[in-house]
């Protein structure tokens, strides 16, 4: 390859090529472009390539390179892009890199690096993008980064920095993601981030920082993020926080905070995530916090509180609720049935009192329930035996008292449960949650029997300790009962049997069969599933309204009037049904999602004629056919189609990013986005791949829909995010153009940004009127970032979570 001299650009890019680099790439002098990352390359980078002067363009990044890098790459002085991160590179990072002068995107992320960061790397005045996390380097942060008045990415997280934060951060007013979390930084965080408007993303958390947070931060208008936990500020939590109209996640705990919880947070309604655990706060939660509407998980665990305003309890859509270890004094709201979508509950080292409300049991998506350690009285309610998704309980250290049997034998998910130190009696369910329990989980309990270790055995004898005589009355009495009871019982089946397969033998189902049926739903599920037979004429053509790659669609009308969607799967893989019981907690996992973006899954039924998923029913249908039909197409404003490619971007950001683990869609394509009445998007089909095993031997099948499909998936069955990355853009090409791009796709990613604009004046739905100044410079946004999910090249495309920043910040700016 060293005689190719006029040759410009290499792309060798994920092609999991072995051994080391040519050194003879250094005699490529016409070389403007170099892409060998995402192989398994190994060894040294070769000092040769410092003889690429013309290089503008470097990524080796994703490799096994080992030792130091080159000083000799100081010399690439047309370099706009270093990109090494992900390999074992060690050593300091060279003096001689501060010659780029050009440089825009400098990447060492991820490596073994060591050392200071040199201060000749502020001759880089033009560096936009500055990625050094996940090294070993230290020293001080240098100062000189305050005066890159360009940067908009600052991530130094993960190392072993010491001292202060540089006095003049976001000097530029550009700076949208600044990350120093897991360092050992001290003093304050510098006044020039209060009006660092631009922010997006703050890390700080686990360094020793201090000062008080009363005042430091500003109001910044596209804050999404925001994490300051376990370093040692103190102060009052800021009202400038609910001054922040796009903060998703606000995480200070573990600090020394101190002061009541401020009514003026509950403005910053998009807010999902409250964390302000392990603090000093005092007071109630106020009533405010009931307006923040898209909160699912709230920790205000570790404080002082001592009570929590009613309106709490109207946050419908919590998922996971911790404040334990408070002073709350109070009974357990009864309300507390109204947060339907909790999963977690935690409410033990408190100072509650009075009984377990009975409505506790309407929570049917709990899995974990904590109220150990508090003032409880009176009987367990029979209404807590309706969680059956409970898998966790603790009741310890209260005063409950009263039989346990009737709640907890037909809980057969519990897995863990902790009863000690009550007043329980009676004997105890033989169910695996109680037979695994270790004996400290069920002592303190004087009155409890069972065949568990640390129990006594219940006295079943002393019926047997009466008079002789009485015994044998009673025993003649008790056996000519028992018979000519058996005979009326086996006579009324009889009868019953045959008339009942006389009136409905074709509805009647083998009890062997019915055994066969697995539920999990948000309903009965048996009765969900009779219901839905019945309503669909066990699955009759005339109530399909839809075909997809993994089964059919059909309406079905339950009884109560709601209407859901079924999705009647063609077969479940053998492998969906090896381990019933991580296959049932993943399909829980999915029915307690809940984002406004997706459409809801109510449950899985399985039974060995069917199998199918129910899903909540939208009436205005699917995105494809919207767009197909002119009147409805019309209907779809710009604002609306904008709002519509925002919307799958957060749902699909939420489903890589915020859930654990992370959920690939596989299937992103305009049949499977649904409009709901206001014309919001919904994805569907989230979690199907994942419910049936898919393996690899089927994966090219049902990998996606023609057309929406990443190219890598023609040469490789590796299915990541970055495959619905590469959806997302073809869908949004689609929604501004009005059908799917077709073969237009190759010419877009061949296009200049000059030619962008033009591409896209010419590709707007001819349907609609001309956007307004303003919204096609959203929609222009929108276009471009679209391209840039449709890169060949996976590891160039964005991730779903920066797409989402992106248009939201673009929606903030409009």
């Amino acid at each position: 390859m060293g005689n190719l001299t006029n040759l410009e650009e290499i792309y060798m890019d994920t092609n999991f090529l072995t051994g080391p680099i040519p050194p003879a790439f250094g005699k490529l002098t016409k070389l403007m472009e170099l892409h060998v990352y995402d192989n398994e390359l190994t060894g040294s980078i070769p000092p040769e390539i410092g003889n690429l002067n013309l290089l503008r363009r470097l990524s080796l990044y994703y490799n096994n390179l080992t030792g130091s890098i080159p000083s000799t790459l100081g010399n690439l002085t047309e370099l706009t892009l270093l990109s090494l991160y992900g390999n074992q590179l060690s050593g300091i990072i060279p003096d001689e890199l501060g010659n780029l002068r050009a440089m825009i995107d400098f990447e060492l992320s991820m490596n073994q690096l060591t050392g200071p960061v040199p201060s000749s790397l502020g001759n880089m005045t033009d560096l936009k993008y500055l990625y050094l996390r996940e090294n070993q380097l230290s020293g001080s942060v240098p100062e000189f980064l305050g005066d890159l008045t360009n940067l908009v990415v600052l991530q130094l997280d993960t190392n072993q920095f010491t001292g202060f934060m540089p006095d003049n951060l976001c000097r530029g007013g550009s700076l949208r993601n600044l990350t120093m979390a897991g360092n050992n930084l001290t003093g304050s965080i510098p006044r020039s981030l209060r009006n660092c408007t631009s922010l997006l993303r703050v890390r700080l958390e686990e360094n020793q920082l201090t000062g008080n947070l009363s005042d430091v931060f500003g109001v910044y208008p596209n804050l999404d993020f925001m994490d300051l936990s376990f370093n040692k500020f103190y102060g009052e939590i800021s009202v400038n926080w609910g001054s922040c109209p796009r903060l998703r996640d606000l995480r200070i705990a573990g600090n020394n905070m101190t002061g009541t919880l401020p009514p003026e947070i509950g403005n910053a309604t998009e807010l999902q995530g409250l964390d302000l655990s392990s603090n000093g706060l005092v007071g109630e939660i106020p009533k405010e916090l009931g307006k923040l509407t898209s909160l699912v998980r709230l920790n205000l665990s570790r404080n002082q509180l001592s009570g929590i305003s009613p309106d709490f309890v109207s946050l419908s859509g919590l998922q996971r609720v911790d404040l334990s270890r408070n002073r709350l004094s109070m009974s357990i709201p009864e309300r507390i049935g109204q947060l339907a979508d909790l999963v977690l509950l935690d409410l033990s080292n408190n100072r509650l009192s009075q009984e377990i409300p009975g409505q506790i049991g309407m929570l049917t998506h709990l899995s974990e329930l904590d109220l150990n350690n508090n003032s409880l009285i009176g009987e367990i309610p029979a209404q807590l035996s309706n969680l059956q998704s409970l898998v966790k309980l603790d009741l310890s250290h209260n005063s409950l008292s009263g039989p346990i049997y009737a709640v907890f034998k037909d809980m057969p998910g519990l897995a863990t449960i902790d009863i000690s130190y009550n007043e329980f009696q009676g004997p105890v369910p033989n169910t695996t949650a109680f037979q695994d329990a270790p004996t400290e989980a069920l002592q303190g309990n004087a009155g409890l029997c069972g065949n568990v270790d640390g129990l006594q055995p219940c006295d079943q004898s002393a019926p047997l300790k009466k008079k002789k005589n009485s015994n044998t009355d009673k025993k003649v009495f008790l056996i000519v009962f028992l018979v000519l009871g058996a005979f009326i019982l086996f006579s009324f089946v009889g009868v019953y049997y045959i008339l009942h397969r006389r009136k409905n033998r074709r509805q009647a189902e083998p009890a062997r069969e019915r055994e066969k049926l697995v539920s999990i739903s948000t309903y009965d599920g048996r009765i969900l599933y009779e219901e839905i037979i019945e309503a669909t004429e066990n699955f009759n053509d005339r109530y399909c309204i839809g075909v997809g790659g993994y089964g059919r669609v059909f309406r079905a009308k339950l009884r109560s009037g709601v209407a859901v969607a079924v999705k009647k799967l063609h077969q479940m893989s053998d492998s969906g049904q090896t381990n019933q019981k991580e296959f049932q907690s993943e399909i829980r996992a999915l029915t307690e999602i809940r984002h406004r973006n997706i459409v809801r899954l109510h449950g899985f039924c399985s039974h060995p004629q069917h199998s199918f998923l129910v899903y909540e029913y939208l009436e205005r249908g699917d995105l494809s056919a919207t767009l197909s039909d002119d009147g409805d197409a019309k209907e779809l404003g710009w604002d609306r189609r904008a709002n519509i490619v925002k919307g799958i971007a957060h749902a699909l950001s939420y489903m890589h990013h915020d859930c654990v683990p992370p959920i690939v869609h596989r299937d992103i394509s305009s049949n499977n986005i649904l409009l709901d009445y206001e014309c919001e998007a919904r994805v569907s089909d989230f979690g199907t791949a994942k419910l049936l095993k898919l393996d690899t031997s089927n994966w090219s099948a049902v990998a996606g829909t023609y057309g929406y499909v990443a190219p890598e998936l023609a040469y490789t069955m590796k299915v990541t995010e970055k495959c619905d990355v590469y959806s997302f853009g073809v869908v949004a090409i689609e929604v501004i153009h009005g059908k799917h791009p077709g073969e237009t796709i190759s010419s877009l990613l061949a296009a200049s940004d000059k030619e962008i604009a033009t591409i896209l004046k010419n590709m707007l739905d001819s349907r609609l009127p001309a956007p307004m100044p303003g919204l096609q410079d959203e929609l222009l946004v929108i276009f471009k970032l679209a391209i840039a999910c449709l890169s060949t090249n996976p590891r160039l495309r964005p991730s779903m979570n920066m797409v989402s920043q992106m248009l939201s910040a673009c929606s903030a700016a409009h």
